[in-house]
């Protein structure tokens, strides 16, 4: 809806049913290398955690202005690992930029908890959403015009 609304640009990844962390960080490397200025990193669930493994192996994290990380996924739990193989381990070193992570205390794919320790690992100061599922057209936040304020807050802070 972003996209629609502001004019965003999305990064298509090849494969979504069986998504590969290789694969997927080749891909945002390749994205980033083509854009002209510095990016903001926009992330939902399994997204947050490219931007961090992208992070922990790129040497062009400066082409990075900050990254918003929206209810990340706890790919770590049993059900999610025979999903999700190439995502485990999680990458738990701090990001090089500035980074704000919003979780939802009643996540379905990830318990507030482990939200609130992936943000403290990768260095995110983060924002409690309260009671917003999976902060997601689903959880009926349509445009979430509050999220994209937070957005706006964090891009005026860096």
């Amino acid at each position: 809806m972003w996209e629609r609304e502001h004019g965003y640009t999305r990064v298509d990844q090849h494969e979504w049913m069986r998504p590969r962390r290789g694969d997927w960080i080749a891909r945002l490397e390749e994205v980033l290398l083509t854009q002209t200025g510095p990016a903001v990193l926009v992330a939902h669930s399994l997204g947050c955690h490219l931007v961090s493994a992208w992070a922990a192996h790129s040497s062009n994290t400066h082409l990075v202005k900050c990254a918003f990380l929206v209810a990340p996924a706890d790919v770590e739990r049993d059900e999610m690992r025979s999903v999700l193989p190439s995502w485990s381990p999680i990458s738990t070193q701090a990001l090089p930029f500035k980074s704000l992570l919003l979780a939802s205390q009643n996540d379905p794919y990830c318990s507030f908890e482990r939200s609130q320790a992936l943000g403290s690992a990768w260095g995110s100061a983060f924002v409690d959403c309260g009671r917003s599922g999976h902060i997601n057209a689903e959880a009926g936040l349509d445009v979430w015009p509050q999220g994209h304020a937070a957005l706006q807050q964090l891009l005026q802070s860096t």
